[in-house]
C-alpha cells in the first residue's frame, strides 16, 4: 500500500507523456502479479483520458480485465475516450449486462459514432437492449447520412421560451444541467420549436432577474443544416471560436447541436487520413493505424506501391530506348535520380500545401488557374537555385561542361513541370470527386517520372548535339 500511495505523488508531478508511460507500466506489472487491488488504486487520481491511453497501451489480452477494474461511472467515461477497434473488442468479452449499461450511459453522439464502427448484428442487438429513450436518440442519429451535422450532433441541449423570464432561464437551466452536454449556449425557440435566437449563460448570469429572455437574446444565429458536412461544421466552428454551433433541419426546426470537442475529432480524423493518403496511399477509414490488421495494411498499401511499379517500368522503358545517347555519353546516367527523386520532392511539396488549403479553405478565394501558376513560378525559382547547384556539382564530378548543363536545365524544367503537376491534379481530382490527398501522389510521381527523364535526354541531345 506504501509503494501505491508513492506512486500516486509521483503522479502529480509528471507530464501527461511520462503520466501515460508511467501507469501504462505499473498497471501492466500489477497485472501480471495478479495484485487487482493495487492496480485498481493507482488508477484513482488519473483522468479517465489517460486512463484509457493506458488502457490501450496494454497486451489486448489485459484490455478487459483493467477495464473491469473502474466503477461504473467512471467506466463510462473511460469508454468514449477509447479507440474504437478497442471499443469492439471490450464489447465482446465483456458480459451483456456490462455493456449494455456503458452503451446505455453514452452520449448520443458518442453511442452513434461507436455504432457505427460496429457490425450490423452488434449493433442490432444493442439498439434492442438500450432504453426506449437512448434507443430513439440513437436510431435518430443514425437515420442522417454519415459524415455530416447530424450524425455527429448531440441531442441533450437546453432550450429556452422568448418570454421566459432570466430568474425563469435559469432555473430551469438548474434543473436541466446534468441533462444536457452544453449549458454555456442557450437556444431559443418559439411555438413550433423555429430557431429565433440564442443566448449565453455569461448574458445571463449578468442580466436582471425580471428580464425577458427575448430582450437579451442574439436573433442573428449562426447555425447549419443536418445535412451539411461535417468538415463544413468544423471550419464554421473553427471560423468563430464557437463552444458549439445549433442543428437544425430545412424547416429550421431546432434538433440538436454540435459541440467543440466532436470537432477536434473531426479535424483530427480527417487531417490523419489526409497524412496516411499522402504518406503511401493508405486509407485507415477512421481506424488507429497501428491497431490495425498487418495483412490489411499490407493489402491498402500494395496497391499504388504496385502503380509505382509500373510507373518505375514505364520509366526503365524510356532509359533502354535512348541507349544510343548513352553509349555515347554514359554518364547521363548517373544523373537520372538526382533528376526524378529532386522532382518528386517538389511535386509532393506542392501538392502538400494545394491540399492543405483545400481542406482548410484557404484557397477558396483563388482560382485554380491563380493558384498553378503561383506554384509553376515557386517552381522555377526552386529550379533555378537546385538547377545552379546541380550544374557545378555535375561538372566537377564529371567534368563536362555539357553534361553539366544538360542536368542544370533538365532540372529547372523539371521543377517546373512538377510543381503545376503537384497543385492542377489535386484541383482535377476534386473536380472527378475524388480524394485529392489519395489520387495525387502516385500521379505526381509518374508524371515527373515519366515526363521528366524524356525532357533529360531531349535536352540533352540538344545540348550536345547529338
Amino acid at each position: 500500500m506504501t509503494e501505491t500511495n508513492n506512486l500516486n505523488s509521483t503522479i502529480q508531478n509528471l507530464s501527461r507523456r511520462e503520466l501515460r508511460d508511467l501507469v501504462r507500466t505499473q498497471l501492466q506489472m500489477l497485472l501480471e502479479a495478479g495484485d487487482l487491488q493495487g492496480a485498481k488504486s493507482i488508477l484513482v487520481p488519473v483522468q479517465p483520458a489517460d486512463i484509457a491511453e493506458a488502457i490501450e497501451g496494454l497486451p489486448e489480452a489485459m484490455h478487459a480485465l483493467a477495464f473491469r477494474l473502474l466503477s461504473k461511472d467512471e467506466a463510462i467515461e473511460v469508454y468514449e475516450y477509447l479507440d474504437y477497434s478497442v471499443q469492439e473488442r471490450l464489447i465482446e468479452e465483456l458480459k451483456s449486462q456490462e455493456v449494455c449499461d456503458i452503451v446505455d450511459q453514452m452520449s448520443p453522439d458518442d453511442r452513434a459514432r461507436l455504432f457505427d464502427e460496429l457490425p450490423a448484428k452488434v449493433v442490432n442487438r444493442l439498439l434492442e437492449q438500450l432504453s426506449p429513450a437512448e434507443r430513439q436518440a440513437t436510431a435518430q442519429l443514425l437515420g442522417y447520412e454519415a459524415d455530416t451535422a447530424g450524425r455527429i450532433m448531440t441531442l441533450e441541449l437546453i432550450s429556452l421560451k422568448e418570454n421566459l423570464t432570466v430568474s425563469q432561464a435559469l432555473e430551469r437551466i438548474r434543473n436541466l444541467a446534468n441533462a444536457s452536454e452544453m449549458i454555456y449556449y442557450l437556444y431559443v425557440m418559439d411555438a413550433a420549436r423555429r430557431l429565433t435566437g440564442i443566448v449565453s449563460l455569461r448574458e445571463l448570469v449578468t442580466s436582471q432577474p425580471e428580464q425577458i429572455i427575448g430582450e437579451i437574446m442574439t436573433r442573428d444565429v449562426v447555425f447549419v443544416y443536418t445535412d451539411t458536412d461535417q468538415e463544413e461544421v468544423a471550419r464554421l466552428i473553427q471560423r468563430y471560436d464557437f463552444l458549439a454551433v445549433p442543428v437544425v433541419d430545412r424547416e429550421q426546426l431546432l434538433v440538436g447541436i454540435v459541440t467543440v470537442d466532436d470537432v477536434i475529432d473531426i479535424l483530427q480524423q480527417e487531417t490523419t487520413e489526409d497524412i496516411y493518403a499522402l504518406g503511401g496511399g493508405v486509407q485507415s477509414g477512421g481506424d488507429n493505424y497501428f491497431q490495425m490488421n498487418l495483412l490489411e495494411i499490407a493489402r491498402k498499401r500494395v496497391v499504388w506501391l504496385l502503380v509505382l511499379l509500373v510507373t518505375n517500368t514505364v520509366t526503365g522503358t524510356i532509359i533502354k530506348s535512348q541507349e544510343d545517347i548513352l553509349a555515347k555519353v554514359v554518364t547521363l546516367t548517373a544523373f537520372i535520380p538526382l533528376l526524378t527523386g529532386t522532382g518528386g520532392n517538389v511535386g509532393a511539396q506542392s501538392s502538400t500545401v494545394v491540399i492543405r488549403g483545400m481542406n482548410t479553405d484557404e484557397i477558396r478565394s483563388r482560382g485554380a488557374l491563380q493558384v498553378i501558376s503561383r506554384e509553376a513560378i515557386a517552381g522555377a525559382l526552386l529550379g533555378g537555385m537546385l538547377g545552379a547547384i546541380a550544374t557545378v556539382w555535375a561538372y566537377f564530378l564529371q567534368g563536362r561542361l555539357e553534361v553539366a548543363i544538360a542536368v542544370g536545365t533538365s532540372l529547372v524544367a523539371i521543377s517546373i513541370l512538377a510543381s503545376i503537376s503537384g497543385s492542377a491534379l489535386p484541383f482535377l481530382f476534386r473536380y472527378l470527386r475524388l480524394d485529392p490527398a489519395l489520387m495525387s501522389a502516385p500521379f505526381i510521381t509518374t508524371a515527373v517520372d515519366v515526363v521528366g527523364v524524356l525532357i533529360y535526354f531531349n535536352l540533352a541531345r540538344i545540348i550536345l548535339k547529338l
